[in-house]
């Protein structure tokens, strides 16, 4: 599969450590420097936004939740037709500020307002819900458990593709549905994001615990 990110964060550097050898990768974004540093840890190509969606059957969108429109918008909408694009953003912008209340997108949450700019594209919202250091562990095991990820989409085989993607960085996904659901899993990570900013532990997550699931031995 190939992936690309727009952006060069810590999100992107816990991915794709996960994802290195095993898809072919690239990073993307405005700083080509950055792009460059960040593709060199991995052994992936690098270059500017477009060239990073040229590149994806997956492109990752790991700006900055304010930059995610103008990242796309540095393309051109067309540049997303018939890619799968995982949004992992929350957009929580007074978070540092004490103040966890979601930005609205006239009442849509942010993977439903890049669903409706990429219209020809197959958004699913995931890898929103917890800390880069949560993706970046060996072992993605909670109490005997292993993580499971909420996920959502309006496409049920771009939804299956990440699926598989979770199951390469180690951890289990449950699809709540269509992307409106986007809307309860931003809340959820704003929760998130709240417990880590009054200092709660990085690897802190909330757990799907389903009694008919095993737990690991």
């Amino acid at each position: 599969m190939k992936i690309a990110f727009i952006g060069y964060g810590s999100m992107t550097k816990a991915l794709a450590g996960k994802w290195a050898g095993k898809h072919e990768l690239f990073i993307g974004g405005r700083n080509l420097e950055k792009a460059a540093g960040v593709a060199a840890e991995y052994d992936s190509a690098s270059g500017d936004t477009a060239a990073a969606v040229a590149f994806g059957e997956v492109v990752v969108i790991a700006t900055p939740h304010g930059a995610v429109f103008d990242a796309i918008d540095a393309v051109g909408v067309e540049a997303f037709a018939g890619k799968i694009v995982i949004d992992i953003n929350n957009p929580v912008p007074g978070a540092f500020d004490g103040d966890f209340a979601l930005k609205s997108y006239d009442g849509k949450s942010l993977a439903e307002a890049i669903a409706d700019k990429l219209p020809r594209a197959h958004v699913v919202k995931a890898f929103n819900t917890c800390q880069a250091a949560v993706w970046a562990m060996p072992q993605l095991n909670f109490d005997g458990r292993q993580f499971v990820m909420p996920t959502c989409g309006n496409d049920a085989n771009a939804k299956q593709i990440v699926h598989q993607l979770a199951a390469d960085v180690g951890c289990d996904t449950h699809d709540f549905g269509d992307v409106t659901y986007a809307r309860q899993l931003e809340a959820m990570a704003a929760m998130t994001i709240q417990l880590l900013l009054n200092g709660a532990d990085p690897h802190t997550v909330f757990a799907l615990i389903q009694p008919e699931k095993k737990a690991i031995i």
